[in-house]
């Protein structure tokens, strides 16, 4: 057998599994977007406090773990709404409190219309152009836990200033987060819809969280 054929012939099932990916994980992210935010609806709607940064945490890192040990098998995709629904369930008290201070309102749809459109914008560059973002990686992994740890660091000892730098920093990490996923689908580099589904939730909720603290801080009400 002519192994030029051979890889000719296997080139369009590997395109149909890539597409399939693709449109399963954006599928399944507009599905937990939306199962996010009645969660935080209804977190706000009762009004129910936040759980705490530990609780969160340890909420968040738990079931980011069961999902991805239960990734390729039909409760991935339980644990994915159960990680995205408590995060959901976490915004809502945060929102609940930006929507207290004047002009919050307004605040909180530009933060999301802001998050819309750059996971769009990103989006349809990496989809479009098939620019290989792969070299993003390492860098990426290094940044996010820096601004990670620098976030607590804000939080534990009170600085206002350092904590508005860190959220330009995620901005800036979260849009090139969503950009090096997308490529990864694109070229292979990711094949498991539900851990891509979870990495861009992932990046539009820290994408939104930081845009609303920069409009906010900006505006003079923060």
């Amino acid at each position: 057998m002519n192994p030029i054929n051979t890889g000719i012939s296997r080139a369009p099932s590997a395109v149909l599994a890539t597409n399939k990916v693709i449109r399963n994980t954006y599928t399944l992210l507009s599905m937990t977007l939306l199962f996010s935010a009645a969660t935080a609806g209804l977190s706000v709607a009762f009004n129910l406090p936040h759980p705490g940064l530990l609780l969160t945490l340890v909420g968040y890192f738990g079931l980011l773990f069961l999902t991805h040990k239960l990734r390729n098998s039909v409760w991935g995709l339980a644990s994915v709404f159960a990680l995205t629904g408590f995060m959901g369930l976490t915004l809502g008290p945060i929102i609940s409190a930006y929507l207290s201070i004047p002009n919050g309102s307004q605040m909180v749809m530009t933060a999301l219309g802001g998050t819309g459109a750059i996971f769009l914008g990103l989006s349809a560059y990496a989809l479009t152009t098939r620019k290989d973002f792969s070299f993003m990686g390492g860098f990426l992994m290094v940044g996010i836990l820096v601004a990670f740890l620098g976030s607590l660091a804000a939080i534990f000892f009170s600085m206002p200033a350092f904590s508005l730098a860190i959220s330009g920093m995620f901005v800036l990490l979260m849009s090139g987060l969503i950009l090096y996923e997308t490529s990864q689908l694109i070229h292979g580099g990711e094949t498991n819809y539900i851990m891509a589904t979870v990495s861009l939730y992932v990046s539009i909720y820290n994408l939104f969280l930081s845009l609303l603290h920069l409009l906010t801080a900006f505006s003079g009400d923060d």
